[in-house]
């Protein structure tokens, strides 16, 4: 019985800053449906990871295919959400106008917004709970309204395959909150999202998989058996704190 393809396969990913190599050599295949975090401390590449397998920045070598083909012949099945910083936020449109803009790659040979693409809008604002703010302009709203911004964007792109570089940075716990349940009704429906992440206390309850990188995979699969002390300290080395709060509870920190 034929099986489905990885969600995504990257063979031997080299990327480089300056012909100083940031990626060396990265390999791993997602399977459909699953949420996979990527950890490790800053300056091991994840986002430049993520730039490299988009095609973004030019590749020193490597492979990167999407369900079966190469990346650029299913890029409209592939949703990137980048970091927030990397907006201009200041930018005169409304929400409604940024939602939009993620049913432009689905416009039929008229180049204009349907009615159903007007409804798959609506309906990813309804599900980030920002359907009220639709007329507000995007610079007056707070860190964690833009983020549910981004969010509805993707969503209305309807794709397969979600790359995020670090969502939850800066968002208050409720609009954290929306995201994970985003990202499990996502997943739950079939579809794989890898997610860079910096918050090594929640990586194993919000993920199914994880991916250990500096520079290099150091470790990858399920979340349970990836996060274990031995292969955290050969990710983070020395940056990797473990503190004990007023609560008892034990808190990782990477510096």
């Amino acid at each position: 019985m034929p099986t489905n393809p990885p969600a995504l396969e990257v063979e031997g990913l080299t990327l480089s800053w300056d012909r100083t190599p940031v990626v060396k050599d990265v390999s791993f295949a997602l399977p459909p449906g699953r949420i996979v975090g990527v950890l490790g401390p800053n300056g091991a590449g994840k986002s430049t990871m993520l730039k490299g397998i988009l095609g973004l920045m030019p590749r020193d070598r490597g492979e990167v295919r999407a369900f079966g083909k190469a990346l650029n012949k299913v890029r409209g099945r592939v949703v990137y959400v980048p970091q927030r910083s990397a907006v201009d936020w200041d930018f005169p449109v409304t929400v409604n106008d940024v939602v939009l803009m993620g049913r432009y790659g689905h416009l039929g040979l008229l180049g204009r917004l349907r009615a159903n693409d007007r409804a798959i809008a609506d309906d990813a604002m309804e599900r980030m709970a920002i359907a009220d703010l639709r007329d507000r302009q995007i610079s007056e709203l707070s860190g964690g309204q833009q983020q549910r911004v981004f969010l509805a964007r993707a969503l209305a792109q309807q794709g397969d395959l979600l790359l995020m570089d670090e969502p939850l940075v800066g968002v208050d716990a409720r609009t954290e909150a929306v995201i994970i349940d985003l990202l499990r009704a996502e997943r739950d429906a079939g579809k794989t999202v890898l997610i860079v992440n910096h918050d090594l206390n929640t990586a194993r309850e919000y993920f199914d998989d994880l991916l250990l990188l500096n520079k290099t995979v150091i470790a990858y699969g399920p979340s349970e058996a990836v996060f274990e002390p031995e292969a955290l300290a050969r990710c983070y080395g020395g940056q990797l704190a473990v503190l004990r709060g007023a609560d008892g509870a034990r808190h990782m920190l990477a510096g």
